[in-house]
């Protein structure tokens, strides 16, 4: 019988695994860049309000949400789209400006999930290595006419960010939309937001997961011009936010910004100070400017598996092409660690010093 056989997939989706971070317990997991803070008191305490209206659907569009997010960004509402994650703004954002066929060009190593959601939609996904000095090949970049560019400063998992006026030039000559992942602004506080009001195809995407505490509750946003945003609004779709998520992004924006500015400047001075310890160690870090820190390692599988006896997880990066000496030496073979509070970094440099003395 003809209905008998198995479904066949679009062939953009084969050979794509599902994503499969390794998730099992620690006491302390240093692998994903959340805040190790924990979450806004504002968001935990309205969460124990919502179950009485838990039966309605959200706003269409998470509108109550994206009056405070604009808010937050300095921007007008109309300028302003809310998704499950960033990653929903992204995946959105690429669908409705991408064509089947057409390149989206990305400088590599960054986000691992883009050439993902190019590819998913049809896309090609065009990887430029950096240049000798770490910046942005901006000529090889754009040399594709790609309909897509995806820049992410600072970048993951290098931690640098890219300099604004490279930035500026990609803006100034792609063909087609150009999207900047600021999801780590928060700790660098470089923006460039302010450049979205003189730029018709810029689309600044940015998220709670990081600095605001919230990555189990998928709220991320972009800021665009308003024609931007309802293009990705219509390939979005509506209802994409749950209620609870709505509502405790709001209340934490409202008013735990002092409550997250405290725990990104303690994030920030405890990366200064691992950096720092590490080096006195013999590793050598890459500079960052983000709430993690990238660390060659030539050994780092048998690390991460003795880190993950000793209760901590990091994350394991291999085949990282940057032109960083350390990295090139390690053969693209990294750490990324997490930064937390001071208790956790000093038990991740214990175990990183066991690991060393079971070495000799």
């Amino acid at each position: 019988m003809n209905g008998s056989g198995p479904l066949r997939t679009r062939s953009a989706i084969e050979g794509i695994a599902p994503y499969k971070p390794d998730r099992a317990p620690v006491a302390i997991d240093l692998s994903d860049n959340t805040n190790r803070w924990g979450a806004p008191p504002a968001a935990v305490r309205e969460l124990g309000r919502i179950a009485s209206v838990s039966a309605r659907y959200p706003d269409a569009y998470s509108e109550s949400l994206v009056g405070a997010l604009a808010t937050y960004a300095g921007v007008d509402p109309e300028c302003v789209v809310v998704g499950a994650g960033s990653d929903n703004v992204l995946d959105a954002a690429i669908r409705a400006f991408g064509e089947a066929g057409d390149a989206l060009a990305y400088p590599s190593p960054s986000f691992q999930m883009v050439p993902v959601f190019a590819r998913v939609n049809g896309l090609r996904a065009d990887a430029i290595p950096f240049t000798a000095s770490g910046d942005v090949d901006v000529d090889a970049l754009l040399a594709g006419e790609p309909a897509i560019v995806y820049l992410c400063s600072p970048n993951n998992p290098t931690g640098l960010p890219i300099p604004r006026a490279t930035i500026e030039r990609v803006i100034e000559r792609a063909p087609g939309l150009v999207i900047v992942d600021e999801a780590y602004f928060e700790f660098s506080r470089s923006t460039i937001v302010d450049l979205v009001r003189g730029s018709p195809r810029l689309l600044v995407v940015r998220t709670l997961s990081k600095a605001w505490g919230l990555a189990g509750l998928r709220i991320g946003y972009g800021i665009a011009q308003p024609a931007l945003i309802g293009a990705i609004e219509a390939s979005r779709g509506p209802y994409t936010v749950a209620l609870p998520s709505e509502r405790a992004a709001a209340a934490a924006l409202a008013e735990d910004r002092e409550w997250m500015m405290r725990n990104v400047a303690a994030a920030v001075e405890n990366r200064e100070t691992l950096s720092r310890d590490l080096a006195a160690r013999g590793w050598a870090p890459l500079p960052s400017a983000s709430n993690f820190v990238l660390v060659p390692a030539a050994d780092a599988a048998a690390i991460v598996s003795a880190l993950r006896a000793a209760g901590i997880a990091v994350r394991h990066f291999a085949g990282l092409d940057f032109p960083h000496a350390t990295l090139r030496a390690a053969r693209g073979t990294a750490l990324r660690i997490s930064i937390g509070p001071r208790v956790e970094m000093d038990a991740l440099l214990a175990a990183l010093d066991a690991w060393k003395a079971s070495c000799e």
